[in-house]
């Protein structure tokens, strides 16, 4: 096969679906649980630890378009191996924080360090490394991750019984610097070795380059700026939901079955990129977004009408999983499919930037929405803001109806 026409190898698509295990189980999934030892500690209210947790998230978005152009002009290889570096530094510097202020410093540094590390960045590695087949690699890539929260709840759970949060981030710190850091090194090289094969080659640079639909200008405007607002609305939901779950769960009725329900995530993200593997291949990736939002919204509909029942519980765990699964495909393929390969990094980090701009708020909101009102009502008015997601998505769906010249990729 020439290297006009590359796939990734599988090896990097698994040994980079690892790093995402460990850099969204360590920088993000954790913190829910550990966050009441860490207020009780620094003695300091818990809603604090969310409140520090979305200073951090807003700081880090402002630095992922930043983090999607380094990576588009020194390669996303490069971008993550010294991003897997500082990921465990900042870890290691909360564990060691001896005071909040300190923690929260470096709580913002770990944040800055995840946009260099989780998908944004790896989606752009992916297209580097491949002229085709770049949006199935991107879905087994979220296939494989989709475990990070299934494996890192209960990891954090049973780490936490042995010991205390700073000992765990200190594990935390060791995982991001032992098994990420030597792969993403890993892959810098593999594409520095592809960049120079392919310079030899007059043909290297392929028609996917262009963008991915030709429509005119101003209806891509738009379309950027909608795929933005529906980043920055399913970005508010999913973050609002996945910091609380197990907390939100517990509360709702269910005491420790809340922990064993929640694990129903983490599947339900996988089957989802599965099925859409399967049989999502002549889908457009604009009506996967829309399907995406679905699926988030009825997750919550079902959550407010049939709690604190198991059953319905369990359902809105599997609905809220599934949509997750697919959201975290859209967030590179769609892009690629509307804009193409050109600035591909800067596009999927703004829309990074987007989702974690809201991301950093939702958690702090969400807890003040149920601290002020009640659970019921804050899930409603969250309801909401998934329903305007499904008509934004709708729209760009629309706008977007051309078939894509990427769809072969």
């Amino acid at each position: 096969m020439s290297l006009a026409a590359e796939k990734a190898p599988n090896t990097a698509i698994w040994a980079l679906g690892l790093t995402q295990v460990v850099g969204y189980g360590t920088l993000f999934y954790s913190f829910s649980i550990l966050a009441p030892a860490m207020a009780a500690e620094f003695a300091v209210p818990e809603y604090w630890a969310f409140a520090a947790l979305s200073v951090a998230l807003f700081l880090g978005s402002l630095c992922a378009p930043t983090a999607g152009r380094l990576a588009d002009r020194h390669g996303a290889g490069k971008v993550m191996t010294i991003g897997s570096a500082a990921a465990a530094l900042a870890l290691a510097a909360c564990a060691l924080a001896p005071e909040r202020y300190s923690f929260l410093a470096a709580l913002i540094a770990m944040e800055l360090a995840s946009c260099f590390v989780l998908y944004a960045t790896a989606f752009v590695a992916i297209v580097q490394l491949s002229t085709t087949g770049a949006q199935r690699s991107i879905t087994h890539l979220t296939l494989i991750a989709g475990f990070a929260s299934t494996l890192f709840w209960p990891l954090t759970t049973l780490l936490h019984a042995h010991l205390d949060w700073r000992g765990v981030y200190l594990v935390f710190a060791g995982f991001n610097l032992l098994i990420c850091l030597p792969v993403h090194a890993w892959m810098a090289s593999m594409a520095t070795r592809r960049k120079r094969a392919a310079s030899v080659e007059t043909h290297a640079a392929a028609p996917a380059d262009q963008p991915g639909v030709q429509i005119d200008p101003a209806r891509l405007r738009t379309i950027f700026l909608l795929m933005l607002a529906g980043f920055a609305a399913t970005g508010f939901v999913l973050s609002s939901i996945l910091i609380h779950m197990v907390p939100l769960l517990t509360g709702l009725g269910l005491g420790t079955a809340g922990v064993l329900v929640s694990t129903f995530f983490g599947p339900s993200q996988v089957a989802s990129r599965l099925i859409n593997m399967i049989f999502g291949g002549r889908l457009r990736q604009s009506w996967l977004a829309v399907i995406a939002a679905l699926f988030l919204t009825g997750g919550l509909v079902m959550l407010i009408a049939t709690a604190p029942q198991v059953a319905g519980i369990a359902i809105f765990v599997i609905l809220f999983g599934l949509g997750s699964g697919l959201i975290s495909i859209i967030g590179g393929t769609l892009p690629l499919e509307v804009f193409g390969r050109a600035a591909y990094g800067a596009k999927v980090g703004w829309m990074s930037a987007a989702r974690q701009f809201t991301s950093a708020f939702a958690p702090f909101v969400f807890a003040l929405l149920m601290a002020g009102t009640s659970t019921l009502t804050a899930l409603v008015m969250l309801g909401l803001v998934a329903v305007a997601g499904v008509a934004v998505f709708s729209a760009i769906a629309m706008l977007a109806r051309r078939p894509s010249a990427i769809s072969a990729a």
